[in-house]
């Protein structure tokens, strides 16, 4: 009796192991391009957080200065050695978050809603998670023939 029990908690544990595999497309980057998604990523997260926080003092202006902060001026900076790395329809879902951020800085200060402003960033927040369910970002292993970096050695910006 040990033993089917045994070899039945294998097989549940196996199973559900192979259920859990991560089947997100994986993202083949270097520590830098790495580095520089992750960092968009965060300040993306923080200025959501910024909005959120306006949104309950219904702060508008304040609204509208972080959402332009997070629109498609941050994305202009530095992304173009991404494009040819990245998939089309990983760069066309960030594209889309700070187009949708632009539309939120206008709305919230030509409209001074803040309930349509809350709807804007449920809607934006839905790239967000479309994002991160289909997507894995791995750090490529340096070749024998690559110059490799410390995190000492970076250059920032």
């Amino acid at each position: 009796m040990k033993n089917i029990f045994a070899i039945a908690l294998i097989f549940v544990t196996a199973a559900a192991t192979a259920d859990d595999i991560d089947k997100r497309q994986v993202l083949h980057l270097t520590e830098l391009q790495r580095d520089h998604v992750l960092t968009e990523m965060r300040a993306l997260l923080s200025g959501t957080q910024k909005i959120l926080e306006a949104l309950h003092k219904e702060d508008m202006t304040a609204i509208a200065a972080h959402a332009r902060s997070l629109g498609m001026g941050m994305a202009h900076k530095g992304e173009d050695h991404l494009k040819s790395v990245l998939p089309r329809e990983f760069m066309q879902l960030g594209m889309s978050v700070h187009k949708a951020f632009d539309e939120i800085a206008a709305d919230a200060e030509a409209l001074k809603d803040s309930r349509h402003t809350l709807r804007q960033l449920s809607e934006s927040m839905k790239n967000c998670v479309a994002c991160h369910e289909s997507y894995q970002i791995h750090v490529e292993k340096p070749s024998a023939t690559r110059r490799t970096y410390s995190p000492d050695h970076r250059h920032h910006h």
